[in-house]
């Protein structure tokens, strides 16, 4: 599983960084997450410089994209140059979005008026966008996910794990990364949360 991590100027760390940690975990397997960039640096909103490991194109070959957020995404939704370089296909791709991340999803047509989670600033904007956005921090429907708040993107992580390998996996990568003495309850959390969507997307192919 090769996997796009979308990252932007003016990115956050939090929704990059966090999530390709947690996908890494299946390096073992196979899977390998880079960080995606239209440039070759970026810099992010707390001034952190990062060499991207893929360009931007990469998201059209890769098997799973997710859609990082930071503090340029309106400029980013408004640049139709920069999104035309943005070819995503749920229907052969596992798609997540973080945050502001889902402003994106929104304007490359890929939500509909279907539920969807972004971070408090964003929302007027994805609303405006035609989203219908929900108060949850995660949401699935097919191949196309989104979560909200910065650490959410935990949650992205595991449905993206558990849709391309199995929930057992998820956990382990999940029990990896959680605090000690608090693995159990991380666990048990980010399955609670991502579970009711795989349930749903298993009876719809049923």
């Amino acid at each position: 599983m090769q996997i796009a991590v979308l990252t932007f100027e003016g990115f956050n760390e939090l929704d990059s960084f966090v999530a390709a940690a947690i996908l890494n975990r299946m390096k073992a397997r196979g899977w390998a997450a880079h960080i995606t960039s239209p440039a070759e640096y970026v810099t992010s909103m707390n001034g952190v410089t990062v060499q991207r490991q893929k360009p931007l194109e990469f998201a059209a070959d890769a098997d799973a994209v997710i859609v990082g957020s930071g503090i340029r995404t309106r400029d980013i939704a408004a640049d139709r140059a920069l999104l035309s370089r943005i070819r995503l296909d749920p229907s052969r791709q596992l798609v997540g979005a973080q945050c502001s991340g889902t402003l994106l999803l929104a304007k490359l047509g890929l939500l509909g008026d279907l539920p969807a989670c972004t971070d408090l600033t964003t929302k007027p904007w994805v609303i405006e966008a035609g989203a219908n956005v929900i108060d949850a921090p995660f949401a699935a429907h097919g191949n196309v996910a989104t979560a909200g708040g910065c650490l959410a993107s935990m949650y992205l992580a595991t449905w993206m794990i558990a849709r391309g390998a199995s929930m057992r996996d998820a956990e382990e990568a999940m029990h990896y990364v959680a605090p000690v003495g608090e693995k159990a309850l991380f666990v048990k959390q980010a399955v609670n949360v991502v579970a009711p969507f795989l349930q749903a997307e298993m009876a719809t192919a049923g």
